[in-house]
Protein backbone atom coordinates (compact mmCIF):
# COMPACT_ATOMS: atom_id res chain seq x y z
CA UNK A 1 0.00 0.00 0.00
CA UNK A 2 1.50 3.26 -0.90
CA UNK A 3 -1.06 5.78 0.13
CA UNK A 4 1.45 8.84 1.53
CA UNK A 5 -0.30 11.39 3.63
CA UNK A 6 1.22 14.79 3.22
CA UNK A 7 0.38 17.03 6.30
CA UNK A 8 1.87 20.20 4.60
CA UNK A 9 -0.82 22.46 3.42
CA UNK A 10 0.33 23.12 0.05
CA UNK A 11 -3.27 23.47 -1.43
CA UNK A 12 -2.73 26.83 -3.69
CA UNK A 13 -5.92 29.41 -2.61
CA UNK A 14 -7.16 30.06 -5.81
CA UNK A 15 -9.65 33.61 -6.37
CA UNK A 16 -12.53 31.64 -6.91
CA UNK A 17 -11.96 30.38 -3.20
CA UNK A 18 -10.71 33.31 -1.19
CA UNK A 19 -11.30 36.74 -2.56
CA UNK A 20 -12.20 40.39 -1.13
CA UNK A 21 -15.67 41.24 -1.91
CA UNK A 22 -17.02 45.02 -2.35
CA UNK A 23 -20.90 46.70 -1.58
CA UNK A 24 -21.57 45.93 -5.34
CA UNK A 25 -20.21 42.73 -5.53
CA UNK A 26 -21.96 41.41 -2.49
CA UNK A 27 -25.29 40.52 -4.17
CA UNK A 28 -23.43 38.07 -6.73
CA UNK A 29 -20.36 36.79 -4.99
CA UNK A 30 -22.53 35.73 -1.85
CA UNK A 31 -26.19 35.65 -2.36
CA UNK A 32 -26.46 34.11 -5.66
CA UNK A 33 -23.04 31.82 -4.91
CA UNK A 34 -23.99 30.65 -2.04
CA UNK A 35 -26.66 28.51 -3.47
CA UNK A 36 -24.09 26.23 -5.10
CA UNK A 37 -21.44 26.05 -2.27
CA UNK A 38 -21.11 27.47 1.17
CA UNK A 39 -19.71 31.12 1.33
CA UNK A 40 -18.13 32.29 4.66
CA UNK A 41 -17.69 36.42 4.54
CA UNK A 42 -15.02 37.20 7.09
CA UNK A 43 -16.11 41.13 8.10
CA UNK A 44 -12.63 42.95 8.71
CA UNK A 45 -10.79 46.58 9.60
CA UNK A 46 -7.06 47.43 8.70
CA UNK A 47 -6.98 48.76 12.28
CA UNK A 48 -8.36 45.37 13.88
CA UNK A 49 -5.47 43.36 15.88
CA UNK A 50 -7.77 40.34 15.89
CA UNK A 51 -8.86 40.27 12.60
CA UNK A 52 -5.17 39.90 11.12
CA UNK A 53 -4.56 36.92 13.42
CA UNK A 54 -7.79 35.41 12.19
CA UNK A 55 -7.52 35.92 8.17
CA UNK A 56 -4.73 33.54 7.91
CA UNK A 57 -6.49 30.68 10.07
CA UNK A 58 -9.76 31.60 7.77
CA UNK A 59 -7.93 31.32 4.55
CA UNK A 60 -5.75 27.89 5.48
CA UNK A 61 -8.90 25.81 6.90
CA UNK A 62 -11.49 27.07 3.66
CA UNK A 63 -8.67 25.98 1.38
CA UNK A 64 -8.43 22.30 3.17
CA UNK A 65 -11.80 22.45 1.85
CA UNK A 66 -11.29 23.00 -1.89
CA UNK A 67 -14.45 22.93 -4.11
CA UNK A 68 -16.96 23.15 -1.22
CA UNK A 69 -16.52 26.70 0.57
CA UNK A 70 -15.46 30.00 -0.61
CA UNK A 71 -14.25 32.55 1.82
CA UNK A 72 -14.99 36.28 1.10
CA UNK A 73 -13.40 39.31 2.83
CA UNK A 74 -15.59 42.51 3.21
CA UNK A 75 -13.41 45.47 4.84
CA UNK A 76 -16.11 47.46 6.44
CA UNK A 77 -14.40 50.56 6.50
CA UNK A 78 -14.45 51.20 3.07
CA UNK A 79 -18.07 48.73 2.65
CA UNK A 80 -20.09 49.73 5.51
CA UNK A 81 -23.53 49.34 4.34
CA UNK A 82 -23.70 45.50 4.30
CA UNK A 83 -22.21 45.43 7.72
CA UNK A 84 -25.18 48.02 8.56
CA UNK A 85 -27.70 45.86 7.29
CA UNK A 86 -26.76 43.01 9.05
CA UNK A 87 -26.12 44.75 12.62
CA UNK A 88 -22.46 43.81 13.13
CA UNK A 89 -20.72 45.64 16.05
CA UNK A 90 -17.94 44.15 16.51
CA UNK A 91 -14.78 42.99 14.73
CA UNK A 92 -13.79 40.34 13.70
CA UNK A 93 -17.09 39.41 12.88
CA UNK A 94 -18.06 35.95 10.42
CA UNK A 95 -21.14 34.43 8.81
CA UNK A 96 -21.24 31.50 6.68
CA UNK A 97 -24.07 31.65 3.87
CA UNK A 98 -26.16 28.94 2.35
CA UNK A 99 -29.06 29.22 -0.17
CA UNK A 100 -29.05 32.59 -0.82
CA UNK A 101 -28.94 34.22 3.46
CA UNK A 102 -26.68 33.92 6.21
CA UNK A 103 -27.13 30.56 8.33
CA UNK A 104 -24.65 30.94 11.30
CA UNK A 105 -21.85 33.14 12.36
CA UNK A 106 -19.55 33.67 15.26
CA UNK A 107 -17.77 37.14 16.33
CA UNK A 108 -14.41 37.12 17.93
CA UNK A 109 -11.33 35.25 17.26
CA UNK A 110 -11.38 31.51 17.36
CA UNK A 111 -9.18 28.17 17.41
CA UNK A 112 -9.12 26.07 14.45
CA UNK A 113 -11.17 23.32 15.72
CA UNK A 114 -14.14 26.02 16.67
CA UNK A 115 -13.79 26.91 13.31
CA UNK A 116 -13.58 23.91 11.32
CA UNK A 117 -16.91 22.79 13.62
CA UNK A 118 -18.71 26.10 12.17
CA UNK A 119 -18.07 25.20 8.63
CA UNK A 120 -18.89 21.50 9.18
CA UNK A 121 -22.62 22.27 10.76
CA UNK A 122 -22.97 25.00 8.20
CA UNK A 123 -21.67 23.04 5.26
CA UNK A 124 -25.10 21.36 5.98
CA UNK A 125 -26.86 17.83 5.81
CA UNK A 126 -26.70 17.59 1.67
CA UNK A 127 -22.90 17.67 1.87
CA UNK A 128 -22.45 15.49 4.98
CA UNK A 129 -24.45 12.94 3.72
CA UNK A 130 -22.34 12.74 0.61
CA UNK A 131 -19.23 12.53 3.59
CA UNK A 132 -20.88 9.98 5.15
CA UNK A 133 -21.38 7.86 2.26
CA UNK A 134 -17.34 8.45 1.09
CA UNK A 135 -16.82 6.90 4.64
CA UNK A 136 -19.05 3.63 4.76
CA UNK A 137 -17.84 3.09 1.16
CA UNK A 138 -14.16 2.85 2.71
CA UNK A 139 -15.34 1.15 5.81
CA UNK A 140 -16.86 -1.65 3.81
CA UNK A 141 -13.76 -1.85 1.75
CA UNK A 142 -11.94 -1.97 5.19
CA UNK A 143 -14.10 -4.99 6.31
CA UNK A 144 -13.45 -6.63 3.06
CA UNK A 145 -10.00 -6.70 3.51
CA UNK A 146 -9.58 -4.52 0.51
CA UNK A 147 -7.07 -2.21 2.21
CA UNK A 148 -5.79 -0.75 -1.32
CA UNK A 149 -9.15 1.17 -2.05
CA UNK A 150 -10.27 1.69 1.48
CA UNK A 151 -6.74 3.76 2.46
CA UNK A 152 -7.08 5.52 -1.32
CA UNK A 153 -10.66 6.53 -0.16
CA UNK A 154 -9.90 7.47 3.45
CA UNK A 155 -6.79 9.56 1.62
CA UNK A 156 -9.10 11.53 -0.97
CA UNK A 157 -11.63 12.65 2.23
CA UNK A 158 -8.32 13.89 3.79
CA UNK A 159 -7.55 16.09 0.83
CA UNK A 160 -10.04 17.84 1.47
CA UNK A 161 -10.69 17.45 5.15
CA UNK A 162 -7.23 16.82 6.70
CA UNK A 163 -8.52 16.81 10.07
CA UNK A 164 -11.31 14.40 9.54
CA UNK A 165 -10.70 12.19 12.69
CA UNK A 166 -13.36 9.03 10.86
CA UNK A 167 -10.66 8.73 8.18
CA UNK A 168 -7.31 9.62 9.78
CA UNK A 169 -8.93 6.52 12.24
CA UNK A 170 -9.75 4.60 9.18
CA UNK A 171 -6.20 5.04 7.44
CA UNK A 172 -4.54 4.37 10.48
CA UNK A 173 -6.44 1.00 10.53
CA UNK A 174 -5.65 0.33 7.03
CA UNK A 175 -1.50 0.88 7.52
CA UNK A 176 -2.25 -0.91 11.01
CA UNK A 177 -3.79 -4.38 9.33
CA UNK A 178 -1.04 -4.51 6.39
CA UNK A 179 1.14 -4.85 9.79
CA UNK A 180 3.14 -0.83 9.13
CA UNK A 181 2.57 -0.30 13.00
CA UNK A 182 5.14 2.38 13.22
CA UNK A 183 2.72 4.84 10.17
CA UNK A 184 -0.39 3.76 11.98
CA UNK A 185 0.97 5.33 14.90
CA UNK A 186 2.17 8.27 13.24
CA UNK A 187 -1.19 8.50 11.94
CA UNK A 188 -3.81 8.55 14.55
CA UNK A 189 -1.26 10.89 16.14
CA UNK A 190 -2.63 13.94 13.67
CA UNK A 191 -5.97 13.50 15.65
CA UNK A 192 -6.64 16.49 17.56
CA UNK A 193 -6.68 15.53 21.33
CA UNK A 194 -10.52 16.54 21.55
CA UNK A 195 -11.33 13.62 19.28
CA UNK A 196 -9.08 11.08 20.89
CA UNK A 197 -12.05 9.56 22.69
CA UNK A 198 -14.49 9.19 19.65
CA UNK A 199 -15.78 5.32 19.00
CA UNK A 200 -13.83 5.29 15.50
CA UNK A 201 -10.37 6.44 16.90
CA UNK A 202 -10.46 4.64 20.71
CA UNK A 203 -10.46 1.27 18.58
CA UNK A 204 -7.59 1.83 16.24
CA UNK A 205 -5.86 3.05 19.15
CA UNK A 206 -6.57 -0.22 21.35
CA UNK A 207 -6.11 -2.30 18.64
CA UNK A 208 -2.61 -0.79 18.62
CA UNK A 209 -2.45 -1.14 21.99
CA UNK A 210 -2.95 -5.10 21.57
CA UNK A 211 -0.26 -5.42 18.76
CA UNK A 212 2.80 -3.29 21.26
CA UNK A 213 1.55 -6.03 23.92
CA UNK A 214 1.57 -8.88 21.71
CA UNK A 215 5.23 -8.20 20.55
CA UNK A 216 6.54 -8.02 23.87
CA UNK A 217 4.74 -11.56 24.86
CA UNK A 218 5.97 -14.58 24.59
CA UNK A 219 5.61 -16.89 22.23
CA UNK A 220 2.78 -19.52 22.24
CA UNK A 221 4.23 -22.92 22.88
CA UNK A 222 5.82 -21.74 25.51
CA UNK A 223 3.08 -20.05 27.24
CA UNK A 224 0.83 -23.03 26.64
CA UNK A 225 4.26 -25.02 28.68
CA UNK A 226 4.36 -22.77 31.32
CA UNK A 227 0.41 -23.02 32.19
CA UNK A 228 -0.14 -26.80 31.62
CA UNK A 229 3.20 -27.16 34.38
CA UNK A 230 0.82 -24.82 36.40
CA UNK A 231 -2.54 -23.70 35.68
CA UNK A 232 -2.25 -20.51 38.28
CA UNK A 233 0.68 -18.79 36.39
CA UNK A 234 -2.02 -16.30 36.04
CA UNK A 235 1.12 -13.87 34.12
CA UNK A 236 0.99 -16.66 31.30
CA UNK A 237 -2.66 -16.92 30.77
CA UNK A 238 -2.90 -13.52 30.29
CA UNK A 239 -0.27 -13.26 28.01
CA UNK A 240 -1.13 -16.29 26.18
CA UNK A 241 -4.86 -14.44 25.77
CA UNK A 242 -3.25 -11.67 24.41
CA UNK A 243 -1.33 -13.67 21.79
CA UNK A 244 -4.22 -15.73 20.54
CA UNK A 245 -6.13 -12.30 20.38
CA UNK A 246 -3.18 -10.96 17.60
CA UNK A 247 -3.39 -14.12 15.82
CA UNK A 248 -6.78 -14.28 14.94
CA UNK A 249 -7.89 -16.28 17.73
CA UNK A 250 -10.99 -14.37 19.52
CA UNK A 251 -12.47 -17.19 20.89
CA UNK A 252 -9.58 -18.70 22.72
CA UNK A 253 -8.93 -14.79 23.55
CA UNK A 254 -12.00 -14.21 25.47
CA UNK A 255 -12.03 -17.66 27.20
CA UNK A 256 -8.45 -17.32 28.78
CA UNK A 257 -9.45 -14.43 30.26
CA UNK A 258 -12.69 -15.45 31.76
CA UNK A 259 -11.09 -18.40 33.01
CA UNK A 260 -8.52 -15.85 34.87
CA UNK A 261 -11.37 -13.62 36.14
CA UNK A 262 -13.40 -16.65 37.11
CA UNK A 263 -10.07 -17.86 39.19
CA UNK A 264 -9.47 -13.97 40.79
CA UNK A 265 -10.77 -11.46 39.59
CA UNK A 266 -9.13 -9.07 41.35
CA UNK A 267 -5.27 -9.92 40.39
CA UNK A 268 -3.07 -7.30 39.10
CA UNK A 269 -5.78 -4.73 40.04
CA UNK A 270 -8.61 -6.40 37.63
CA UNK A 271 -6.08 -7.59 34.74
CA UNK A 272 -8.60 -9.79 33.19
CA UNK A 273 -11.69 -7.75 33.30
CA UNK A 274 -9.63 -4.30 31.66
CA UNK A 275 -8.18 -6.88 29.44
CA UNK A 276 -11.09 -8.27 27.92
CA UNK A 277 -12.57 -4.19 27.64
CA UNK A 278 -9.30 -3.38 25.89
CA UNK A 279 -10.34 -6.25 23.25
CA UNK A 280 -13.43 -5.04 22.60
CA UNK A 281 -12.60 -1.73 21.56
CA UNK A 282 -10.14 -3.32 19.39
CA UNK A 283 -12.61 -5.78 17.75
CA UNK A 284 -15.52 -2.93 17.86
CA UNK A 285 -19.20 -3.21 19.39
CA UNK A 286 -20.53 -5.56 16.42
CA UNK A 287 -18.18 -7.93 16.31
CA UNK A 288 -19.47 -11.58 17.92
CA UNK A 289 -16.79 -11.99 19.99
CA UNK A 290 -17.66 -8.63 21.35
CA UNK A 291 -20.99 -9.11 21.28
CA UNK A 292 -20.39 -12.73 23.12
CA UNK A 293 -17.78 -11.99 25.67
CA UNK A 294 -19.95 -8.80 26.82
CA UNK A 295 -22.44 -11.32 27.54
CA UNK A 296 -20.57 -13.84 29.09
CA UNK A 297 -18.35 -11.22 31.78
CA UNK A 298 -21.49 -9.57 32.52
CA UNK A 299 -23.24 -12.96 34.00
CA UNK A 300 -19.95 -13.61 35.64
CA UNK A 301 -19.95 -10.23 37.57
CA UNK A 302 -23.29 -10.09 38.46
CA UNK A 303 -23.78 -13.56 39.27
Amino acid sequence: MSVIINNNNTTKIGSDLVKDTSTSAFTKDVIEASHDRLIIVDFWASWCAPCKQLAPLLEKIVASYKEKVSLLKLNIDEHPAIAGQLRIQSLPTVYAFRDGRPIDGFMGLQSESAIREFIDRSIGPDMQSDLENTLARAEQALESSDLKNAAEIYASVLQTDPHNSHALAGLANCYLKSGDRNRAQQTIALIPPEKQNTPCVARVVATLKLTEQAAEAKDLDSLEARLKADPSDYEARLELAIVSAANGDKERAVTELLELYCRDRDWNQDAARKQLVQFFEAWGPKDPHTLDGRKRLSSLMFA
